[in-house]
């Protein structure tokens, strides 16, 4: 089950090349499905490639893992023997995973799919793809801390991102989607969420003053980091900056001018717009708009 790919994406040959992929936000998402128990029973791998938040190509292919498959792992992503008859094995496509990763930044949602990936090679006798691991768990964790759980499906759906979970390319997919959208949310580049981790760390919003005309409110801000310009004067004039558009939101406030065009696409906008049509007094409003109310208390 080979996909086309959308975009040839070559790996970078130097080290100045690499730093200019992470300077442009590119990178590759893998995930695999297996068989059974052993990580190294591969039998589905799904990669999809990103640059500047967009997807440049999708890999996906069906895999021999050449060992049984359990009846729990069947049921969780609904692969069984009789699908992979006559696939090729991990060694055969080995060349082309490669390919894909190697020398280049490669995200997995946990680092499954990376000990997976290991074990696959050590099992088939291939040599080791020599990438740089970005956990995605990681990095949900860092820029949306309010989350109950940082499992895969929770994020998508907290942000909106579509998942056939279980599904090694519409992980892959998902799993991109949610670095893309905390390099947006936090503004951080990809560069900064490779660093080390006490390095990683994103800024906390700045906590509000004890009075002022923002008081009790709750306000999202969509399209600046939560520690920027407009989170400081939110919090200067009371109001408690969020890290997103949750049930307790009670404004949102967007770095561009009305109708917002665009943005009315991003999940945080849509959000906000369902809790309003749902009976939920949030407010969706400009900065300028709010910089003018503010200004009036001044």
């Amino acid at each position: 089950m080979f996909r086309q790919d959308l975009k040839q994406s070559v790996g970078a040959t130097s080290i100045a090349a690499a730093e200019a992929a992470v300077d442009a936000n590119d990178f590759v998402v893998i995930d695999v499905e297996t068989a059974c128990s052993r990580v190294s029973s591969i039998c589905q791998i799904g990669i999809v490639g990103f640059r500047n938040g967009q997807i440049t190509f999708e890999y996906e292919a069906l895999i021999d893992p050449r060992d049984h498959f359990s009846s729990f792992n069947t049921r969780i992503h609904g692969i069984a023997a009789e699908h992979i008859l006559g696939r090729p094995c991990f060694a055969e496509v080995h060349d082309v995973v490669s390919g894909h990763l190697s020398e280049r930044v490669t995200v997995a949602h946990s680092y499954f799919d990376k000990s997976a990936l290991a074990a696959a090679c050590r099992v088939h006798d291939r040599a080791m793809v020599d990438t740089t691991w970005l956990d995605s768990v990681k990095v949900a964790k860092r820029a949306w801390p309010e989350l109950p759980s940082h499992k895969l499906n929770v994020v998508s759906r907290h942000l909106s991102i579509p998942l056939k979970h279980h599904d090694a390319l519409s992980d892959a997919r998902a799993a991109g989607m949610i670095v893309v959208k905390a390099i947006e949310h936090t503004g951080m580049s990809l560069a900064e969420w490779l660093a080390p981790a006490m390095r990683q760390r994103v800024p906390p919003a700045p906590p509000p003053a004890a009075s002022g005309p923002l008081a009790g409110e709750r306000v999202a801000i969509l399209g600046q980091p939560r520690n920027g310009p407009l989170a400081h004067r939110i919090a200067a004039s009371g109001g408690r900056v969020v890290s997103g558009v949750g049930s307790t939101t009670t404004v949102l406030a967007v770095i561009a001018d009305e109708p917002f065009g665009y943005v009315r696409y991003d999940a945080q906008y849509r959000k906000a717009e369902e809790l309003r049509r749902s009976g939920r007094a949030i407010r969706i409003i400009s900065e300028r708009q709010l910089v003018a109310e503010l200004a009036e208390f001044a």
